[in-house]
């Protein structure tokens, strides 16, 4: 176990203490350890906001070309080829291309009414009564049943999507994710009868859209995509945005619980719901890192990080560094600039960062439209088992 030779600061994203509350231990990273190793686990760590978003800029030497996943950059594995989460410029730039054509403002125009009716169906029943779990009664089914309308899954084969995929992320507490095949990590197999359905039935949803589109690929070849390619593009979009997206829907509420004078003024005012909304994932993000692989040493603080090693990017300890926020510490929705690291920066930035703010700006606002007042029921909350997703796997809103 290494950490810095001028500190003793010790930091563990396995670490269920640590990730119940890492602000003081982030708070010493950026002060006394900017540049940080854990020998135990072989990763690296950057922690100031600074550093943070020039390594997001830098994918030359942070590259994504192993995912963004600690454990799967420090396996034994080749990644496979042709995922977008596990590429860099130039394929990573035609990938995306294609993404960006069905996550269009439209599409999530047109979305908007579906969500809020599914939020109208989980809530209302609830109307009248002394509370629910808004991560089991809502969190943890909206943004499947989202990715459900997008990719045209039946409703009836959702939870079952749902439930695989989360299971892809989950760590017990206390240890790294196992690998044991890092192409399962997106093969997009349990899809491949809805793609073979979809193919012969198509439709105005977005694996039509995959199925049927034509691009120029990277050896200047115009084609269509491969069902391997389709079924790699179906996983990363049915499995990047879930959990990540229940879990904010959980610290909004729990957050706002927390700071009701903040929460009347979004009740008054609905045009603060995205402010809201965007404090909360700088305040509780979601994701509290992303992991990178060194194509190349870099000189940190007099320190090189040498290349094949893997970079954590702490994005929480980021979003709440004095260097570039005033009272970082502090939940603000009125705060000068709400700008986060969150959903990342530059060319990997969060294809759905809209659509994870669209489900959490629809939900706050049919929340507040029933209950303007709620609390937490601190005694039966529960944090969720994973180490790349920060958040609660039970929690139960109460009314006064």
């Amino acid at each position: 176990m290494t950490t810095t030779p001028e500190t003793d600061v010790y930091y563990d994203p396995y670490d269920v203490d640590i990730a119940a509350d890492p602000w003081p231990t982030y708070a010493r990273l950026r002060e006394e350890a900017p540049i940080y190793y854990n020998e135990r686990y072989r990763f690296w760590a950057i922690s100031r906001f600074s550093d943070v978003e020039a390594a997001l800029a830098n994918w030359q030497a942070f590259s994504n070309s192993r995912s963004d996943i600690l454990e799967l950059v420090n396996s034994d594995f080749d990644m496979p080829n042709g995922v977008m989460m596990f590429e860099d410029p130039p394929v990573h730039t035609m990938l995306r291309g294609l993404m960006s054509r069905v996550f269009t403002p439209r599409r999530m125009a047109e979305i908007e009414d579906q969500i809020r009716q599914f939020c109208v169906n989980c809530l209302d029943p609830h109307v009248g009564s002394d509370g629910f779990d808004i991560v089991a009664e809502l969190a943890a089914q909206m943004p499947m049943r989202v990715i459900g309308m997008l990719l045209g899954i039946p409703e009836s084969d959702q939870v079952m999507v749902r439930d695989v995929n989360d299971a892809n992320l989950r760590t017990k507490p206390g240890a790294p994710m196992k690998v044991s095949n890092a192409d399962k990590i997106a093969d997009g197999s349990i899809y491949a009868d809805y793609v073979d359905w979809r193919a012969k039935n198509p439709s105005d949803d977005l694996m039509t859209a995959l199925l049927t589109m034509e691009f120029e690929d990277e050896n200047g070849v115009t084609r269509k995509l491969h069902r391997s390619e389709i079924l790699h593009y179906v996983q990363v979009v049915a499995g990047a945005g879930n959990e990540t997206t229940g879990r904010l829907i959980g610290w909004l509420a729990k957050v706002l619980a927390e700071h009701p004078d903040q929460r009347r003024q979004v009740h008054e005012d609905r045009s603060l719901l995205t402010r809201a909304v965007d404090e909360t994932l700088r305040y509780e993000p979601t994701g509290p890192h992303v992991a990178r692989y060194m194509l190349a040493d870099v000189e940190l603080y007099d320190t090189t990080v040498p290349a094949g090693s893997a970079m954590l990017l702490l994005f929480g300890a980021a979003n709440r560094d004095p260097r570039r926020y005033t009272d970082p510490d502090t939940f603000d929705i009125h705060r000068d600039n709400i700008s986060h690291l969150t959903f990342g920066k530059g060319v990997h930035y969060c294809l759905g960062a809209n659509l994870a703010r669209l489900e959490g700006r629809v939900t706050l606002d049919e929340l507040l439209n029933r209950w303007p007042e709620w609390d937490i029921d601190y005694d039966t909350a529960v944090r969720a088992p994973t180490s790349t997703v920060r958040g609660w796997e039970r929690l139960r809103i109460v009314f006064p």
